[in-house]
């Protein structure tokens, strides 16, 4: 979990867990070489309670010759604002507070001070969900390569006589004994329960269940890392799943889109299975259907393919025309583009390849005048070697241009012709030839 000279900040609300955490890595500090910075959250839920944790946190810091940094936040503002449960609230603004901290004191690691126990009662509450093999392999020891939980395979119990041990006399957080909650009914009823009435170390053979599926399911996970990479292509905001993906196995493919939704959207909160299997019937529908999922994502068949991305509302069509000079530098500042226009003669023409944004016509076909436009409803195009007309429309679902992106593709118009599909096609219409004498030359750029 740690390396000579980390820097590791130690997650301490100041009770049982986190002060036993703090109080066993002080006293291993020098022999793993690293050094330790205290750090506490008061959430503002339990008034003047809340304080005294805080006080306690920064006293025990002081009493071990710790750095101690702590921040109050009113956890139940936020959980409004946002309208999430203050449970999630929390948990988000502690690791935002965390994150901060890495970041001003170049911390490496971030200790977290779950427990045995708290391992035994995730594993619980995620069978009552109905998860999988990934949820019931619970807390991971390490996460990231950043946060690090050395205490959890050490039961409650155990803490608690270490702490008498020790004679150190952490604070009690008394809303942890109440049953308002899902998770201290696990704790105080259920469990307990189970102890008495079927398996008395039911916490170790919990975690014992837990380290058994993680080889299990690391061997699931780095078959899907490989076809993750194979199969999708990751862009900003979107992955694509080749439809190639799809002939994987149910564990894997499920496990292909679960690392899409992660890349998307960078959590996976409120995505459950019924959304993984959607996701896995669309891609046998038509091109062009569409599944909405939690959090404003949008899942698309596009040729087979599954686009995933964060909804946005398709372009608006831009209705405006912008007339172009010849031996001009046209600049439509609106636009952030920069259209040269020059004319040549045929003895003089020298092309320049492999460049979709620099394209050439014979001169002398050209009707006046020369214009930049975003396509119209009904608009057709003679694309290079084909004699008759073709949709506009029917031309970018040939090129699979996603139907968001068709809007924004401008239009070079000779008279009231298409003559460049800019980026992609040019027209039959205006091509050079053996018996062109004069070159248009037309190269787009951005502006400066």
């Amino acid at each position: 979990m740690f390396d000579k000279g980390d820097k590791v900040i130690v997650a301490l609300s100041g009770g049982p867990d986190s002060t036993c955490l703090l109080y066993i890595l002080n006293e291993f500090k020098e022999e793993m070489g690293i050094t330790l910075l205290g750090a506490h959250l008061n959430h503002c839920l339990r008034g003047l309670e809340a304080d005294k944790d805080e006080e306690y946190a920064k006293k025990t810091c002081e009493s071990l010759n710790i750095e101690f940094y702590s921040k109050k936040v009113d956890i139940h503002r936020i959980s409004q604002e946002k309208n999430i449960s203050c449970e999630m609230a929390g948990r988000e603004v502690r690791y935002e507070f965390f994150e901060e901290l890495m970041i001003k004191f170049n911390a490496s690691k971030i200790a977290l001070a779950h427990n045995a126990n708290d391992q035994a009662e995730t594993i619980l509450m995620r069978i009552m969900r109905g998860t999988g093999i990934e949820g019931m392999v619970g807390i991971k020891p390490v996460r990231d390569k950043i946060y690090v939980r050395p205490i959890l395979h050490i039961s409650r119990s155990e803490i608690e006589k270490y702490c008498e041990d020790n004679n150190i006399h952490p604070r009690i957080d008394k809303s942890n004994l109440e049953t308002i909650y899902a998770r201290n009914k696990v704790r105080l009823d259920l469990i307990p329960y189970i102890e008495d009435n079927f398996n008395s170390d039911i916490i170790n053979t919990l975690n014992r269940l837990s380290g058994i599926l993680k080889n299990d399911n690391d061997y699931l996970e780095n078959i899907s890392d490989k076809e993750y990479k194979k199969h999708c292509v990751i862009g900003e905001q979107m992955v694509i799943i080749n439809k190639s993906a799809f002939l994987q196995h149910e564990a894997i493919i499920s496990r292909i889109i679960r690392r899409a939704l992660l890349s998307v959207n960078h959590n996976l909160y409120n995505f459950e299975k019924i959304h993984v299997w959607n996701i896995i019937e669309l891609q046998k529908h038509n091109t062009g259907k569409t599944t909405m999922l939690p959090q404003d994502i949008i899942a698309e068949n596009c040729y087979g393919n599954i686009h995933i991305h964060i909804h946005k509302k398709v372009t608006e069509v831009n209705n405006k025309e912008y007339d172009l000079l010849v031996n001009e530098k046209n600049t439509i500042q609106s636009l952030n583009r920069v259209i040269e226009i020059d004319v040549k003669s045929y003895l003089q023409f020298e092309e320049v390849k492999g460049n979709d944004f620099i394209v050439y016509f014979d001169y002398d076909k050209i009707a006046q005048p020369i214009t930049l436009r975003y396509r119209k409803q009904g608009d057709k195009f003679t694309p290079l070697g084909m004699k008759g007309n073709k949709k506009l429309k029917d031309l970018f679902m040939d090129l699979k241009i996603h139907k968001d992106k068709r809007n924004e593709i401008p239009l070079i118009c000779f008279g009231n012709d298409i003559a460049w599909v800019v980026g992609y096609r040019i027209s039959e219409k205006f091509k050079v030839s053996k018996n062109t004498k004069n070159i248009l030359q037309i190269r787009i750029g951005s502006e400066e």
